[in-house]
């Protein structure tokens, strides 16, 4: 008899056991949970209550909703169509894709229940998102896992909290949430120390090398042989500063992990090379003394060069310590009036996104930005077809360049040193084949014109490199390479310094739209909005690169070669202002 019970009791504690485990849900199961990632050093030591994990619920939208979302994107961005430019409310928008209210009141309800109220859950403008903040402690309860403190080995400054077990949810909350963000992905971080200019090209602060076009003199002999805004507008055929600004034009950068700016270093730039920067607003702090000590020079990379263009055109930089795209992308829909172009110059490979959700999730938003009427463009990454993760048996594509919700922006050269003209692939600026998303229909006849022509020509790397069927990327180029790099003002000033990538390629591009949108609105018409369809659609707009040279970085790998037409190195080529004004104002609702 005591034997039975005795059993009984085992065989109860093991159901109540299972019911329990069956009552939760592990969420992204695909993720590896790796003790210690590259470049980043697990702390020793538990932590307190006192350790905050930031983080996001993201809601699941209704697949149907988003797909029929998804089409009126894309014919209000389409510059044929009779929708062109019928941009959204936020309001619309959430009549169209929004969770339902039920759905939303669980999850802050849940969180509730930990105690987790308040400023502490936020929910989103777009209703699709809660951002909770939750002591480390309570944390662990709640998503069912464990926490530590990792630090960056390129930046000891940059520290996160990170789950280093499976996250789970109660199997109700879980048919409610797509994912917790912010709690197992490990961004890159960018070391300290800025892309140097190649061997080839003169390094010497005070020593002017000759060049084929004064342009080069522009800011005197601290930077005689870099780019520099006026090289830029020659290039490319703008001129600054703009004219007649429209008061609902606006532009932004975003930065991450204490890449801050300050105003010494903006003046000191405008004078040397004549031209007027300045930042308008800043989302986010500002620790303008920071600059002296480390020279922030992403920052002031992206600002100097964007600024330089646009001016007077409002200037705002979005700053958070932490890399987070969805953190980001929730801050530029919150705001009342948010930018009309966006440049981001950072990201990670595909492979460190851990898993397809997140990259979905991401998506979503960037489809929100398109259909508010805003532009998103994104450095393609400065290691050729390898990516952060670096050379391998296949290529490793760019996130989120490689999203067809954003414009992805390469790099390139002058092909001749210090002479404005024609261009060829910087080799190491990002580009290839996403192994995410699949090819969009408003660059299908630009893929297989590439394909055709690389494989008549025998230069296509092996088919088991890359996904020939994906997303491809860049869309477009600008110059971003260290042959001729970028005069840049760090350190307070007191220093000038040649900066290269796709980090300066970028910033550059979008100052180029932020014209156009000025443009167009000075014409009474709307701001361009998502660019891809309109970018395909006018390719005469774009300076082709078609040397044949390659992006593969490494010397001894391989890449893809350029050709006549766009290619998975430089996209269409690089901008031409006067054209892309004059095809702009062409296209109307």
């Amino acid at each position: 008899m005591a034997f039975s019970v005795f059993v009984l009791i085992i065989v109860t504690i093991v159901v109540l056991s299972f019911v329990a485990d069956a009552a939760r849900q592990v969420m992204e199961p695909d993720v590896s949970y790796n003790i210690a990632p590259r470049f980043w050093t697990r702390v020793a030591g538990s932590l307190s209550s006192n350790d905050i994990v930031s983080c996001v619920f993201v809601l699941k939208h209704d697949s149907h909703a988003m797909k029929s979302f998804e089409q009126n994107l894309i014919d209000i961005s389409t510059p044929t169509s009779k929708n062109y430019g019928k941009f959204l409310s936020v309001d619309e928008i959430k009549d169209l894709i929004a969770p339902s209210s039920e759905k939303v009141d669980a999850v802050l309800k849940f969180l509730a229940s930990f105690g987790v109220t308040g400023e502490n859950a936020r929910v989103s403008k777009v209703n699709d998102m809660v951002h909770a903040r939750v002591p480390a402690t309570v944390a662990a309860e709640m998503l069912g896992t464990e926490f530590a403190k990792f630090t960056s080995t390129k930046s000891s400054k940059i520290n996160l909290i990170r789950a280093t077990k499976p996250y789970s949810l109660p199997s109700e909350i879980a048919e409610i949430v797509n994912l917790v963000d912010d709690i197992v992905r490990f961004p890159s971080v960018r070391s300290d120390s800025p892309l140097k200019p190649a061997a080839s090209s003169s390094t010497a602060a005070e020593s002017p090398v000759l060049t084929s076009d004064a342009e080069f003199a522009a800011c005197g002999t601290k930077c005689s042989t870099n780019t520099n805004p006026s090289v830029l507008a020659k290039a490319y055929s703008f001129a600054y500063p703009v004219q007649n600004v429209n008061s609902k034009n606006s532009v932004s950068v975003a930065e991450f992990q204490y890449q801050y700016w300050d105003n010494k270093d903006l003046t000191a730039f405008g004078t040397q090379c004549g031209v007027n920067v300045a930042v308008n607003n800043t989302v986010g702090p500002n620790k303008e003394a920071y600059c002296e000590t480390t020279g922030c020079v992403e920052a002031l990379l992206d600002i100097e060069y964007i600024g330089s263009i646009v001016y007077p055109i409002p200037l705002t930089v979005i700053y958070q310590d932490e890399y987070s795209l969805l953190k980001w992308v929730d801050s530029v829909i919150s705001l009342t009036n948010p930018p009309l172009v966006h440049s981001v110059s950072y990201g990670n490979d595909e492979i460190q996104q851990t898993s397809v959700d997140y990259m979905n999730s991401v998506n979503e938003q960037f489809m929100v930005t398109g259909s508010l009427g805003l532009s998103i463009l994104f450095a393609s990454g400065d290691q050729g077809v390898w990516g952060r993760t670096g050379v391998s048996s296949t290529f490793n594509p760019d996130f989120p360049a490689s999203s067809p919700y954003v414009t992805s922006v390469g790099g390139t050269d002058f092909k001749i040193y210090g002479t404005i003209g024609e261009e060829t692939v910087w080799n190491c600026g990002g580009g290839g084949f996403s192994n995410t998303f699949p090819q969009p229909s408003w660059q299908a006849e630009a893929v297989s014109y590439y394909f055709k022509q690389a494989s008549r020509a025998g230069n296509l790397p092996p088919s088991t490199m890359y996904n020939a069927t994906g997303r491809g990327y860049p869309d477009i180029s600008a110059l971003g390479g260290q042959i001729n790099p970028y005069c840049v003002s760090i350190h307070g000033g007191s220093k000038f310094e040649g900066v290269a990538g796709t980090s300066a390629s970028c910033p550059v591009v979008a100052g180029i739209f932020g014209q156009v949108n000025n443009d167009r609105l000075n014409r009474g018409l709307s701001p361009m909005g998502w660019l891809n369809p309109f970018i395909y659609a006018n390719t005469q707009c774009f300076n082709d690169v078609h040397d044949g040279t390659q992006n593969n970085c490494y010397k001894g790998s391989v890449g893809f070669a350029t050709v006549t037409g766009w290619d998975p190195a430089t996209g269409n080529g690089s901008p031409i202002y006067s054209c892309l004004k004059d095809a702009a104002l062409r296209y109307h609702a």
